[in-house]
């Protein structure tokens, strides 16, 4: 048989009751006749995840999707935008309505669509910065379905669990490509290992290698280096990584402290060189620590 698709959600049900139902068939959810039919679309591919902050007004990005087969049919699906990922809808921000034109659907928004719908100027959106936006359902028989009216049972999760592949929602960021021209002074904005204070001035060099920057005049500050602090950025979109390195001790006989991104795959954060802006999320000895430096 076919798979048939049916939301659990007592905010997205049409609970129909027959009157010719025997008196011991109390339990509605017994028999799946009783539920009302949903929807929900399925990510066919990213198209693009990052906003180039070069050609901002005019970048896009976007998913494919198509509607996973058996539901009410979809008429068209409402994007909304906002800067904290939360499901109170007080807090979404309408960008548009795109019609569902069939499987491939595209779900499209522009640098200059997103400053809209935040009612902010495009010059106030900076890179680093993620956006999530959610979907909204609107089917042909007038029904709607977002994060909260369909439900995420807790052991597949229609909503955020990888077996349905839904899209209820995907994140966005604002990037800037790597083009070097990052050795220089640095202002520090924050540093909470604490080897320098706000306002003090620091150095950064290139690395031995393409596409990379060298923070050992930062870290350790006024001490020993064992091995360069390395910082390998991607250029496409400026995301850095730090691989587990022993970069450092305060004395000849002290600690030597290791140092790693601290996402996953080593992963610190974003090195700017179109703004000289660097912000990375720092394991040392395994604990995090952030380092924000600002070029001068």
């Amino acid at each position: 048989m076919k798979k048939i698709l049916y939301i659990l959600s007592v905010a997205a049900l049409v609970i129909v009751i027959h009157s010719c139902k025997k008196k011991e068939s109390l339990n509605v959810f017994s028999d799946y006749k009783n539920l009302g039919l949903g929807t929900y679309m399925t990510l066919d591919k990213n198209i693009n995840l990052n906003l180039d902050f070069s050609h901002l007004a005019t970048s896009t990005v976007g998913i494919q999707v198509s509607q996973y087969p058996n539901g009410q049919a979809i008429d068209h699906i409402i994007l909304f935008a906002t800067t904290n990922a939360s499901y109170d809808t007080t807090q979404w921000h309408f960008v548009k309505s795109i019609p569902y034109t069939g499987p491939g659907t595209q779900l499209t928004v522009s640098g200059a669509e997103l400053a809209t719908s935040l009612g902010v100027s495009i010059g106030t959106l900076q890179p680093g910065t993620a956006y999530t936006f959610y979907t909204r359902i609107i089917t042909k028989q007038g029904y709607s379905f977002d994060v909260n009216t369909t439900g995420d049972n807790g052991g597949g999760g229609l909503v955020t669990g990888a077996y349905y592949n839904s899209v209820f929602s995907f994140t966005a960021y604002i990037v800037c490509p790597f083009t070097g021209n990052m050795v220089g002074t640095y202002k520090v904005i924050r540093d909470d290992w604490a080897d320098w204070s706000p306002g003090d001035m620091v150095q950064v060099t290139d690395g031995p290698g393409a596409n990379q920057i060298n923070l050992s005049q930062v870290y350790p500050g006024g001490g020993i280096i064992i091995n360069p602090l390395i910082v390998n950025i991607d250029p496409a979109s400026g995301t850095a990584k730090i691989p587990k390195t022993v970069f450092g001790k305060y004395s000849a006989n002290g600690h030597q402290y290791t140092a790693e991104g601290a996402g996953d795959s080593d992963v610190a954060g974003f090195v700017f060189s179109c703004t000289g802006y660097i912000t990375l999320n720092i394991n040392i000895d395994g604990d995090p620590y952030k380092l924000i430096l600002q070029k001068q």
